[in-house]
């Protein structure tokens, strides 16, 4: 531990400081930055009386709040736990600094993982969900992919009536403004106009074209993964506006801000939901600038929280499983089984990289006047997106099923996973660093590339649950990973086609590209490459992928564990 820790103490020192000095220099440059932090930051009198109170201010929060505040009649008060956007969230390329510890997100770790996680401290996973306007669109990478049509089919098929693919994709174009070139094929499936930009990446690599080969010698097409079928591989789509990130705190609220019935209040902790004697939400109770502050609403309450604070606050609230409330001392308003069950992540199988020809790839310099000046004047560059050369991949590797279907997602990240000779991933993963660092040290200074490898629909299901009655404490989250046993087996299929993916000749003639074969810390019993290695491997270095739904399931009554009605009304479990 005094080893990890001492290690920590520079790298911790080095951010505290890049940072904030970082948005000292972005300051002046980010006209954009200014104007909505200006706009989030509105005076507004305190009201106590809404028609509408919205939980969190997030990706979906911002939405509602936009929208309802279109009706002049109704007053709509939403609240957001963080604050406005810093400077640099606004810029595509800085997006890693958005996944730093205790930058503008809770910093979850999981419980303990009894079938995985072996290679992370304390076998726990790092869950670096938004605490800032926006959401998760002001944090995350900004790859725009909306699911595969047969999610959405599925939960149509289970009771859930107008979520069927055809209902929502009017939704779905509505929304978007897509920037990209379409065909006859793809075109039905897009929208212009809407708020929320959709760009296509400026310039395409030579590796990612090499990616996209790789996949055609596989007998998989290039594809639009947000058309008609997602199966196969494509380049990256963003949510950016002219060189801007296109969060829905841009998109939505900012433009809505100045409406007079709308009262944006960032920095405000919801506590609990209060109810009536006849159950129905009537209002919140929220800390905010130190005083606990109550808000009424007339019409409704709605939590968007994300998926592990919305139940968290439910349960706060008396609303949840009865024997669990009960053992934490908070009073019963409605025993509502599924709040905080139902638990899935997208899983990620880290580590996986190769090493290629030096100087076999040409990459433009970030940092060069040149890139700096086109960003500043004209919002262009490689700062106008992330940087480097990414692409996707979605796969079925399964027998059973449709065909159609992908069960996993790769993506190409343009250096290999060391890049960082073990300064930042470690602390941004919760990698056990010692055996990082021996599993890494070899790539250190090579030039390569990382194929993650995320499962698309796990089997496994976990939990949310209260750590204690006080609000201030942070959930218990226990996301079971591995506990199904058919997650591991089409992990392992995904990393045998990955392997067949880099053997491909449109990697390896041309890059000479070569996988980083040293037996990864754990796994010195199994014959490498096996079935049983790339299982052991699994076990060891997969992790959150940061994509947790589910705790508050929509459904029909006679779902157990609906938590809502196909409208997102409360289950009526009378």
């Amino acid at each position: 531990m005094m080893l990890n820790s001492l290690s920590f103490l520079p790298t911790t020192l080095t951010l505290a400081t890049l940072v904030p000095l970082l948005r000292v220099v972005l300051q002046p440059i980010m006209r954009e930055a200014r104007q909505a932090t200006l706009q989030f930051n509105r005076p507004e009198p305190f009201n106590h009386y809404y028609d509408f109170i919205v939980v969190g201010a997030g990706s979906a929060g911002s939405v509602v709040a936009s929208r309802l505040s279109e009706v002049p009649g109704w007053r709509v008060l939403v609240l957001e736990a963080g604050g406005p956007p810093p400077t640099e969230s606004y810029v595509p390329g800085w997006v890693a600094l958005n996944y730093l510890p205790d930058n503008l997100n809770w910093d979850y770790h999981t419980v303990p993982q009894k079938h995985g996680l072996k290679n992370f401290l304390g076998r726990r996973g790092r869950i670096p969900h938004a605490r800032v306007v926006g959401g998760g669109s002001t944090t995350n990478g900004m790859l725009y992919v909306r699911g595969n049509r047969r999610d959405f089919d599925h939960w149509a098929s289970l009771g859930n009536t107008g979520w069927d693919y055809e209902s929502v994709l009017y939704y779905f174009k509505k929304s978007e403004d897509y920037r990209g070139r379409t065909t006859k094929h793809t075109g039905r499936y897009h929208g212009q106009g809407g708020p929320l930009a959709v760009t296509p990446n400026a310039k395409t690599g030579q590796l990612a074209r090499a990616f996209l080969r790789a996949g055609r010698q596989l007998g998989l097409k290039t594809v639009d993964p947000n058309a008609a079928e997602q199966l196969g591989f494509s380049l990256p789509e963003y949510n950016v506006c002219d060189g801007v990130r296109c969060s829905t705190a841009w998109a939505y609220l900012r433009p809505a801000a100045s409406r007079p019935n709308l009262h944006i209040l960032h920095s405000a902790t919801v506590l609990k939901v209060l109810f009536n004697k006849y159950k129905r939400a009537t209002g919140v109770v929220y800390r905010y600038g130190g005083k606990v502050v109550t808000a009424r609403a007339r019409r409704e309450v709605i939590v968007s929280a994300g998926a592990l604070a919305s139940p968290k606050v439910l349960m706060l609230s008396g609303v949840g499983p009865q024997y669990h409330l009960h053992d934490h001392g908070v009073k019963l308003v409605a025993d509502v089984p599924g709040v905080g069950q139902n638990l899935q992540d997208h899983l990620g199988v880290y580590g996986l990289a190769w090493t290629i020809k030096p100087n076999s790839v040409s990459m433009e310099n970030a940092f060069s006047f040149p890139s700096i000046s086109q960003y500043v004047h004209h919002r262009k560059g490689p700062w106008a997106s992330p940087l480097g050369d990414y692409a996707s991949a979605w796969v079925k590797v399964t027998k059973a099923g449709d065909p159609l279907y992908p069960d996993i997602q790769l993506y190409l990240s343009p250096a290999v996973f060391s890049m960082d000779m073990g300064f930042f991933i470690p602390y941004i993963y919760n990698f056990d660093k010692a055996k990082y660092v021996e599993y890494s040290r070899p790539l250190f200074g090579t030039q390569g590339f990382t194929v993650n490898l995320y499962l698309l629909r796990p089997k496994s299901r976990g939990a949310v649950f209260l750590r204690s009655r006080h609000p201030e404490a942070l959930p218990v989250i226990d996301p079971n990973y591995l506990s199904h046993p058919d997650d591991l087996i089409t992990l392992v299929n995904g990393v045998k086609f990955l392997m067949a993916l880099g053997n491909t000749s449109a990697l390896r003639t041309r890059f000479k590209a070569k996988f980083h074969s040293m037996v990864v810390p754990g796994c010195e019993r199994e014959v490498f490459s096996s079935a049983q290695y790339w299982g052991c491997y699994i076990q060891h270095m997969a992790s959150s992928f940061w994509h947790p739904v589910g705790t508050c399931k929509m459904g029909p009554s006679s779902d157990p564990l609906a938590v809502t009605d196909h409208r997102l009304r409360p289950q009526d479990r009378r």
